[in-house]
């Protein structure tokens, strides 16, 4: 994605299903489990860079010892700055004598991570802001270890106000922060509840003590607190939370919006949100990993048992299809093949774009993520050349006219040709105050390789996996590439049109912003229909006022075909400013059905369709036009 988009969070959590000790004679390292966390994350560091959190559990500790820690950080490369200071805290124990590896009770004892539960959060903030108090996991404490809960998660709510007016009608005071604390807060309600319930009956029966305590850890329900806790939930999500006892959960939202996978033998039992690094940390293959359920929760208890129900109403699966467009780790086997087909997908549209002329056509791509969409396309491409040849060489082969010449010049020097043509330099620092010169130098944080294109005489087509506001297209990358002198350029984009906010973990609420959008608007108002402005304004407010579940900005839109706002586009993307290039700019976006075709199992569009899976998407799009109409900033949820 050429432009800046920040999204989906990343969790880990593992258990391990063993004593330390196990590791340390089997690995040579009490501190498997803890490595093994790093690495889950660190494999998962493209879904957040703004903070990471980590935390553990030890079980079963005697009473006046600590047993929930936590460790957050919210500077630059966070994950490295958590675990070199937890690193660097052991290694100073070790050298005291005060933990010896070797026995691993003394690194259980004396080492905040030396635990049997741990689990991490990569953050990308999309609310709450970047503070370290916006940083997961969460706590919430209790001299009770069956009350204290630790909350990570992938996850934005669409009603975070609803959702705190529900804890307010309850009798607390809630902290409006962030839709986390709001979820905190409700879980932990409702974890308190449980725990009061199952004390009160054990105390009518006479236990008390150690015993007591036990019985409470034994019978805590965390499905049935994730049931009662749940009740009008709206949103995307996967959370994580772990108990001061022991327990663990992972839930799923129902649609299956945001991504959870699992993995479990006899050693371990970890949850990411990816399923590739689950391969790689731990060495799995594909078929011993499966995804978490929409809709439903995971449970390990604190004696290991593990069990797996629904705690909310199914919902039709609705998995994030820019998951596998863009945000997830491309080394995963599925998202490998969809990506490349996506590539494939665009084949028509780019022959037709450059009219059938291969050989004097360069293929490329803008850097990285775009890479095997590419891949993709010019094996479809090539394919569809091979065809044309064989064709060409058996219709001359009946006329008799197959020589030397049409060989060498017809068939085997006209087949489609991929240069690495743009590349990216590393991290420009923008530390120059003024707009102009920042904007300068971003504007130089992609790079041309010259002499790949020839000036005048080849097209150039460059993949692009999605494009979102297009600023970075007409600022840099289009003026970056006319450099060049191609005849033509083409911009190939494997995502459709991103025409309608997001609200379940990707930020991008704000309708003004997309470039799609801005295209519509432009032609409605280039052919005299700003009447129609006014009157979706109205439709949106009625909409939100009464809760209706209709996305009223697609009459936006539907004045216009796709190929009519694709043309908008390039001529709204196009540099006009100290640029001697003057060729022909088409951008081409993936259609709807070959996205489907690519991707069957990741149905969620709303971006692309605006069709919301649930109620507050379409709240939230409807927002997000009278956002725009009333030139209101900032986000709709």
């Amino acid at each position: 994605m050429s432009d800046k988009l920040t999204h989906e969070c990343g969790i880990a959590l593992i258990r391990l299903k063993k004593p330390l000790s196990h590791y340390q004679e089997k690995y040579g390292s009490p501190l498997w489990g803890f490595t093994k966390l790093y690495l889950l994350m660190e494999k998962q560091h493209n879904r957040g860079q703004d903070g990471a959190g980590v935390a553990c559990v030890k079980l079963d500790v005697p009473p006046g010892e600590p047993f929930l820690f936590r460790e957050r950080c919210v500077k630059t490369n966070p994950l490295d700055r958590i675990f070199k200071t937890l690193q660097s805290d052991y290694a100073k124990k070790t050298a005291s004598g005060l933990i010896h590896p070797e026995f691993a009770d003394t690194v259980r004892k004396h080492f905040d991570f030396g635990g049997e539960l741990l689990m991490g959060h990569l953050r990308y903030g999309t609310s709450g802001g970047y503070s370290l108090s916006s940083c997961h996991p969460f706590f919430r404490r209790s001299p009770w270890p069956t009350r204290n809960l630790a909350l990570c998660g992938n996850f934005n709510m669409t009603n975070t106000e609803e959702l705190n007016s529900s804890l307010i009608a309850m009798g607390h005071h809630p902290i409006f922060a962030t839709d986390t604390q709001a979820l905190l807060e409700k879980i932990g309600f409702y974890l308190d509840e449980e725990h009061e319930d199952i004390y009160r009956f054990l105390r009518s029966r006479g236990l008390t003590g150690t015993e007591l305590s036990r019985r409470i850890s034994d019978d805590l329900d965390l499905a049935r607190v994730l049931t009662r806790a749940s009740q009008n939930w709206d949103g995307g999500y996967t959370l994580c939370g772990l108990i001061g006892n022991g327990d663990a959960f992972v839930a799923r939202d129902p649609a299956g919006i945001r991504p959870c996978w699992r993995y479990e033998d006899d050693e371990v039992i970890a949850f990411a949100s990816e399923r590739a690094p689950l391969m790689t940390v731990f060495d799995a293959a594909a078929e011993t990993t499966s995804e978490v359920p929409p809709g439903h929760v995971v449970v390990v208890k604190k004696n290991g048992a593990v069990s797996s129900a629904p705690f909310t109403a199914p919902l039709p699966r609705a998995a994030c299809s820019f998951e596998r467009i863009y945000f997830s780790r491309g080394n995963d086997l599925d998202i490998y093949a969809e990506r490349k087909a996506l590539g494939g997908g665009l084949a028509d549209q780019v022959i037709a774009a450059i009219d059938h002329d291969w050989g004097n056509t360069i293929f490329s791509f803008i850097p990285n993520t775009a890479e095997v969409g590419y891949f993709g396309l010019l094996h479809t491409l090539r394919e569809r050349r091979r065809d044309e040849v064989k064709k060409i060489i058996l219709d001359a082969s009946r006329a008799g006219t197959l020589d030397e010449a049409m060989l060498d010049e017809v068939i085997l020097r006209n087949w489609p040709r991929g240069e690495k043509v743009v590349s990216k330099d590393i991290k420009l620092r923008t530390f120059i105050g003024e707009e102009g010169a920042r904007n300068l130098l971003a504007s130089h944080v992609y790079d041309i390789t010259y002499g790949t294109v020839r000036p005048g005489i080849d097209n150039l087509v460059c993949v692009d996996d999605s494009i979102v506001r297009g600023t970075t297209l007409r600022k840099s990358i289009l003026r970056m590439l006319s450099r060049l002198n191609p005849k033509k350029i083409v911009i190939a984009s494997t995502a459709p049109q991103i025409r309608y906010p997001d609200c379940y973990g990707i930020d991008m609420s704000e309708l003004g912003k997309f470039i799609a959008f801005e295209a519509a608007i432009s032609l409605i108002k280039e052919r005299g229909k700003e009447s129609l402005l006014n009157e979706v304004y109205q439709l949106c407010r009625q909409a939100v006022e009464r809760g209706e579940t209709e996305n009223h900005v697609r009459k936006i839109y539907d004045s216009f075909t796709a190929d009519e706002i694709s043309k908008k586009i390039a001529d709204l993307v196009r540099p006009r400013r100290n640029i001697a290039w003057d060729g022909p700019l088409e951008i081409i976006f993936q259609s709807i059905a070959n996205l489907h075709a690519a991707v069957p199992n990741h149905t969620g569009d709303w971006y692309f369709t605006g069709k919301y899976p649930t109620p507050g998407g379409y709240r939230v799009v409807n927002q997000a036009y009278i956002n725009y109409y009333e030139k209101a900033d900032g986000r709709s949820y």
